[in-house]
């Protein structure tokens, strides 16, 4: 008995069903275990030690707390004492990311500096908040031997709590200087710190009207590369080849230049001309090898660009298209905020639940300062390793679902032959399918991407641990499998990102949608090297143009304002913001061309323009069809008479057969 595989029938937009539930459910279970961690860390007091805050002996501030065995000091009632002091703020160690100075409950924080152990005696008496350690007595501060050891390191700055975690914080930032110059490793001096932190300050206004237009500039050129994305695609085209011929020409002259070099050193018989005729010999032959490499490389480019200016043709056309689906669905412009928002209070919250992580468990005396921490021991402390997963696979998981939500609303563009018939917020519409039908599929593609970047970022992790003492083949063998990771992720982004697409269109399972979009793009791989080389150059073209643009513009506005001669930093902070302002922006652009060429290949596949069969497609795609198609019957026309010539030839020449004669 035979099976026959049934044909894969697209029919977009027609029926619509919840796809990969067990993975929304596994998926589902794993946040409540992300829930979980956090209710452990409020329950097990990990949070309240964060906010209120602990001393050095285990007492949380501001309550009552119980006797820790083997702990001296701990147990006491610190209902009054609701701050946390630092004997030695500045002691930071930046490795462990931990102050390793001695911490007291405190009921006031020093609002002014205290010079000599009297001014701390005086503190004590006047405000009841003794800042040396519980058992020495604030009225013989001055006499006690202990007081180096046990009391704060003199002088002690002005300082104040914050507003949320009630820590004593110094009010003058050049305590922290030592951990500044640690951090930003240019800066020789606090004069230099200062004066780059003085030219923030001074310059915020503008700093913030540059990174506004940078953001104006990204939605402008997302609505007027429809116009100039024919003028960007061959102006790439044309120096790409221009610029491969003329160093392959220069190559070649340098070589011929060269031999010449040589030829005329030869004719002279001295022992220093030999030399430097077998140097400009070895030099020769380098340049040769270049040059070989060279003219393979533009012959190739040549003919790559001979075999795919059809291609380039329809990148122009799906960059006109995806301009008319920014005017059609301007709501698509807010994507990249919605998302950013929702990465944010996600690193918020994983932040802070790991900052509770680091307060949680069990009181630890440490051996090299004779501190009390609070460690997770045990089983428990994997419950950092799930914490850093989960950072991984829900940032991966809301990156999808901005790729579900925007390929849907795009496909149900693309499908829908009436564009005045179209939903009144395509965007919400798509949002609400996501989440009623497809958050499962969202799940487990992102779910995928996690499994790659887990064994990268530990191999990157491992890199930068042994730099330095690991043996160059293991450090290649580290940098080689990294780069071969880095490049899978980046092939399952792209993967995804389609899958995701034809889900949107016929509400499939991932891996479905992922083996029908691999046919697709194998058949058309052509085409697709063409949309990612040109398409992508475009874009990058279009962020150095927004980052060129606002850079140049804070030159002028700088140089305009010359109250600070401290210009770098901040146009190092307007340009990254306006580099990541326009990536945002323009890989929306590619997101949406992308989805728009999956969408054009399944349409011109099974559709043909008869009636029953009309496309989907807009007028720019159909231009495009129709010029491809009358190009095809032209070479058709052709190969055709050749055919005939070569037929009538060989009528013409054929013998006659035996036995016939001419009347």
């Amino acid at each position: 008995m035979t099976f026959t595989r049934t044909k894969r029938e697209w029919k977009p937009l027609e029926d619509r069903s919840c796809t990969d539930l067990p993975w929304f459910l596994l998926f589902t279970v794993f946040c409540v275990g992300m829930g979980s961690i956090f209710g452990f860390t409020i329950a097990t007091g990990g949070a309240a030690r964060l906010v209120f805050g602990y001393d050095s002996y285990g007492n949380t501030c501001g309550q009552r707390n119980e006797q820790i065995e083997g702990v001296r000091l701990s147990g006491l009632d610190q209902t009054d004492k609701k701050y946390v002091f630092f004997l030695d703020p500045c002691n930071i160690d930046i490795v462990q990311r931990k102050i390793k100075s001695m911490a007291l409950c405190v009921s006031v924080c020093p609002d002014e500096e205290l010079k000599t152990y009297q001014d701390l005696k005086r503190f004590a008496v006047h405000n009841g908040s003794e800042l040396c350690s519980y058992e020495l007595a604030g009225h013989k501060y001055p006499s006690l031997p202990e007081r180096f050891d046990k009391c704060p390191k003199l002088p002690v700055p002005p300082s104040k709590s914050l507003p949320v975690f009630n820590r004593c914080t110094p009010v003058d930032i050049s305590c922290y200087a030592k951990f500044a110059e640690a951090v930003v490793t240019f800066v020789s001096d606090n004069s230099v710190l200062h004066s780059l932190i003085a030219g923030v300050m001074a310059s915020k206004v503008i700093i913030v009207g540059l990174c506004l237009l940078a953001l104006v500039l990204s939605m402008i050129l997302m609505v007027i590369i429809r116009y100039i994305s024919a003028v960007l695609v061959w102006i790439f085209t044309a120096t790409v080849v221009l610029g491969s011929l003329a160093g392959t020409s220069i190559l070649w002259w340098m070589y011929i230049d060269y031999r010449l070099t040589v030829n005329k050193t030869l004719s002279k018989e001295t022992e220093d001309a030999k030399e430097e005729a077998e140097m400009s010999r070895d030099n020769a032959q380098v340049l040769l090898v270049y040059a070989i490499a060279a003219t393979v490389f533009t012959v190739i480019l040549l003919l790559l660009m001979l075999f795919m200016r059809k291609r380039v043709a329809l990148t122009i056309a799906l960059f006109h298209v995806a301009g008319k689906v920014f005017i059609h669905l301007p709501l698509l412009t807010l994507q990249p905020f919605c998302t950013f928002l929702a990465l944010l209070l996600f690193w918020f919250y994983w932040s802070l639940v790991l900052l509770f992580l680091g307060t949680t468990g069990n009181p630890v005396q440490n051996e090299e300062t004779g501190l009390t921490e609070f460690r997770l021991t045990g089983p428990l402390q994997y419950m950092t390793w799930y914490h850093a997963v989960g950072l991984i696979w829900i940032s991966e998981f809301i990156l999808a679902c901005q790729q579900m939500t925007v390929a849907g609303a795009v496909v149900t563009y693309y499908f829908t032959r009436d564009k005045n018939k179209l939903p009144v917020t395509p965007i919400l519409s798509s949002s609400l399918r996501l989440m009623r039908y497809h958050l499962g599929t969202v799940a487990k593609g992102s779910f995928i991407i996690t499994l790659v970047k887990i064994p990268r970022l530990f191999l990157m992790y491992v890199h930068n641990q042994l730099k330095g003492k690991e043996n160059a083949c293991a450090r290649c063998m580290l940098k080689t499998c990294i780069c071969c990771l880095w490049c899978l992720e980046k092939c399952l982004n792209y993967l995804n990102q389609n899958a995701y697409a034809a889900t949107a269109i016929n509400s499939t399972s991932f891996c479905t949608s992922a083996r029908d979009a691999f046919v697709i793009l194998v058949e058309n791989a052509l085409r697709v090297a063409a949309i990612n080389a040109v398409g992508d150059f475009v874009l990058f073209l279009g962020k150095i143009l927004i980052v060129t643009s606002t850079a140049f513009a804070g030159v002028l506005l700088l140089n305009y304002q010359r109250d600070y001669a401290e210009w770098v930093l901040p146009l190092i902070i307007v340009c990254l913001f306006a580099f990541l302002v326009a990536h945002c922006f323009l890989s929306m652009f590619e997101i949406v061309v992308d989805v728009l060429f999956l969408c054009f290949a399944i349409d011109t596949k099974y559709n043909d323009g008869t009636p029953g069969r009309e496309f989907y497609m807009d007028k720019a795609l159909m231009e495009f069809v129709e010029n491809s198609r009358k190009l095809e019957r032209v070479a058709e026309r052709g190969r055709s008479r050749a055919t005939e010539v070569v037929s009538v030839e060989g009528a013409e020449m054929k013998p006659m057969a035996p036995g016939t004669s001419s009347a």
